[in-house]
């Protein structure tokens, strides 16, 4: 899960920067916070006594290492310890220092670098296995428990405690792992009944073909019904037999290079929780209603599941900035994009097919609609809290994933990457040999079509 905007606040006691959860409206992007000399989470244990944090503190404190984030749960492989998960970073130096200073105050301590530099070449980190993921699932902006004053929630001490819960599964969750299943409440039903009432009766004339083929499949092998609200883990399951994509958990708000290099491994991170029952038709950020009925669905088609994988590849190892680029194509696009189909605009967009209001809203004469064009896409602005005034429509799920692609191939990196769905891993190709290797596969597949088309002549 993404926002596209963070809000930070001091604590004057601690004197460290908290990261806020964003306002907006069914957004998905976070902008990563600036630091010229990279960043990093810290993992350590404390005993559960009196006063531990705050010596833990004093020794960043001391060193001028400034954090942007910290949370915090208890240990579950040492006893009567907690274990705290710290944002910060590096620009006065000390890091190090503070590294050292911890190791004697604390049981254990782990360093997970956010925009590790590679020695060689100066490439920031990215996930070469999908287990990898696992090492920024939790470097999350926000915690999904975290409500702003304003939300519709914010007074509810049942519905933060039950957003709590939620966000506790995510935060726990490793690869591999089922999905732990959650058994939703009468409100929360009653909720997801009302979206999902109102939004079926525009999909029949408002969705692209590929959606309405799918919906049905989810109505009855994912148990997509009025009364019912999905499993992840069974939606997942469905995914990975279609194309195959999957879901994860996810506790909070992740930034915009994290959550795109999921998308390279063909996994979503998906919220579990509802928005409050006072606004069934509104959230200020995403929830399950938006996931399993905007995003769902096409993850379930081959070639749009391409199309989102190819946005996710591109940006592995490239610079902020066109990682912010490919943010902006992926906004247009799986959140607010349109396409034109027997020569009639239809939506595709998970922010649109989500959102009773703006699904009308965008095939109306009111908004302006260019076409997807990912040069000028990528740089267009766009309002956060209100309908889109510009759309960007696509001839075709294909015709986008090339346009992608093209785009992709001036991003200014020394290598180029490939995913190989046999092991689950992207594989870098920087050398001879391993473009030598990939032509062998591919000679090898062109071998397979050629046998195919004799046999079918």
């Amino acid at each position: 899960m993404m926002d596209n905007r963070k809000r930070r606040k001091i604590c004057v006691e601690c004197r460290f920067t908290i990261c806020m959860k964003p306002e907006s409206h069914q957004r998905m992007y976070v902008h990563d916070f600036d630091d010229k000399e990279g960043s990093a989470t810290l993992v350590f244990s404390l005993p559960e006594k009196v006063g531990a944090l705050a010596d833990a503190l004093k020794v960043f404190e001391k060193n001028k290492v400034n954090l942007h984030h910290i949370e915090s749960r208890p240990s579950r492989e040492l006893k009567d310890c907690y274990e705290f998960f710290v944002s910060c970073d590096n620009v006065r130096g000390g890091l190090q220092e503070t590294v050292d200073d911890l190791k004697g105050c604390t049981n254990h301590l782990q360093v997970l670098s956010r925009k590790h530099q590679d020695q060689k070449d100066g490439v920031p980190w990215f996930p070469r296995m999908i287990r990898d993921l696992d090492r920024f699932a939790n470097q999350i902006l926000s915690y999904g428990s975290e409500l702003e004053a304003d939300h519709p929630g914010f007074k509810d001490p049942v519905y933060r405690t039950r957003r709590k819960e939620f966000a506790d599964i995510a935060f726990h969750y490793k690869h591999g792992e089922p999905i732990p299943k959650v058994k939703y409440t009468d409100a929360e039903i009653k909720t997801w009944s009302t979206i999902f009432k109102e939004l079926t009766k525009l999909y029949p004339t408002h969705a692209c073909r590929e959606f309405n083929h799918i919906f049905p499949l989810l109505v009855d092998n994912c148990g997509f019904r009025e009364d019912n609200v999905p499993q992840l883990q069974d939606i997942s399951n469905f995914l990975k037999d279609c194309t195959g994509f999957q879901l994860r958990p996810v506790a909070g708000l992740l930034s915009s290079r994290d959550f795109l290099a999921g998308l390279a491994f063909r996994v979503f991170h998906s919220t579990q929780y509802i928005r409050h029952g006072s606004k069934p038709m509104y959230t200020p950020e995403p929830d399950v209603c938006h996931e399993l009925l905007g995003h769902v669905p096409l993850f379930a088609d081959p070639t749009f599941a391409q199309f989102s994988q190819e946005i996710g590849l591109a940006s592995l190892g490239a610079p902020d900035e066109y990682v912010q680029k490919l943010a902006t194509l992926y906004w247009f696009t799986v959140e607010f994009g349109l396409c034109r189909q027997e020569g009639q605009l239809k939506a595709y967009g998970a922010g649109l097919l989500s959102s009773f209001g703006e699904l009308q809203y965008c095939l109306s004469d009111k908004p302006e609609v260019r076409p997807f064009d990912p040069a000028k896409t990528s740089v267009q602005t766009y309002p956060i809290t209100s309908f889109q005034p510009v759309y960007f429509a696509a001839e075709s799920f294909d015709s986008a994933k090339d346009k992608v692609r093209e785009f992709a191939a001036i991003i200014p990196r020394p290598f180029s990457v490939r995913y190989n769905a046999y092991t689950q891993s992207v594989e870098v190709l920087n050398s001879k040999e391993q473009i030598i290797d990939l032509a062998r596969a591919i000679r090898g597949d062109l071998s397979l079509l050629e046998d195919a088309l004799k046999k079918v002549e």
